[in-house]
């Protein structure tokens, strides 16, 4: 039986294993719970990119239970997740969906988070639910992200909107709108180029591809999504505080979970910038995109 737990424990056994050895390693050595040992347990989960914030929170926690219940009452690993579950109350959310229509996703973030993959994804995963999707290669910079798109448009038996190399992505995403209402999609995920959050001009290109959009359809894209990569850990907050300023991000779509032992970013930049975060991506396989459960999450995260 395939469990959404057991999902994410497998998608995040680097962060966990390290995060648990650790913090294990620190409690049986000291007994009790010191200066020096609690020091060491807040560099521990500093080291997951918790993020400041929730590491101390962690700490205070489990400091206040030493202190009324002597070390018989310090589950540290229980009182870890309890307060990263707590943390992330209100980080799940549904992808959005328009009551008619088509839903226009545009994906968006530095090169390399993994867009296009995550854009077929996606499209894979609303067919789950039983709805249609269409896929627009607006990265046009890359000729290999229009095969890329094209590949997994086959693989996944999805329609992909594209032109030719170097073409503008505005017009492509423009003739992808038209397309997607002409076929009465439920969804369109537009695959935006690769950009440095630091580039102005580039970010201006991306606030056209949107206003293109909007003009043929107001108010798309309904959904912003900025992908990280999760191995970059708490360096990813710089990039998502840019792409927000630049267009409205809806919400996070995390990716690489399965190859960092900086799992705990997921919790640090949503404390940051308390976005919804949609997805966590934890594998190569189209159904290793899941939807985002703080539940789930936190108790992958210190299962022993």
């Amino acid at each position: 039986m395939f469990s959404l737990l057991q999902k994410f424990k497998e998608g995040l056994t680097k962060t966990k294993d390290k995060l648990v050895h650790e913090i294990k390693r620190i409690v049986t050595l000291s007994p009790k719970l010191t200066g020096a040992s609690l020091e060491e347990i807040e560099m521990a989960l500093l080291s997951a990119d918790l993020g400041m914030a929730v590491t101390e929170q962690i700490c205070r926690e489990a400091r206040k239970a030493y202190e009324t219940q002597g070390r018989a009452g310090l589950d540290f690993l229980e009182i870890a997740r309890r307060e990263v579950e707590k943390s992330l109350t209100n980080a799940a959310a549904p992808l959005a969906l328009q009551p008619s229509g088509v839903t226009v996703v545009s994906m968006v973030g530095v090169n390399g988070t993994g867009k296009t993959t995550t854009s077929a994804k996606l499209a894979h995963h609303v067919r789950g639910r039983g709805q249609t999707s269409m896929l627009a290669a607006c990265d046009t910079f890359r000729a290999a992200a229009i095969d890329q798109l094209k590949l997994w448009g086959e693989r996944l038996n999805v329609p992909v909107i594209a032109s030719q190399y170097g073409s503008d992505p505005a017009a492509v995403a423009h003739d992808a709108v038209v397309a997607a209402q002409a076929q009465q999609m439920n969804y369109l995920f537009v695959d935006t180029a690769g950009r440095l959050h630091t580039k102005h001009n580039l970010m201006l290109e991306l606030i056209k591809v949107h206003r293109v959009m909007d003009k043929k359809m107001p108010g798309a894209p309904h959904e912003t999504l900025l992908v990280l990569d999760g191995s970059t850990g708490m360096n990813a907050l710089n990039q998502a505080k840019e792409f927000n300023k630049a267009v409205k991000i809806t919400g996070l779509v995390i990716t690489k979970l399965d190859g960092t032992s900086k799992g705990g970013m997921v919790v640090g930049i949503h404390r940051e910038l308390g976005l919804p975060i949609k997805f966590i991506g934890l594998g190569e396989k189209p159904e290793d995109l899941q939807p985002f459960d703080s539940k789930e999450f936190a108790a992958a995260l210190f299962s022993e």
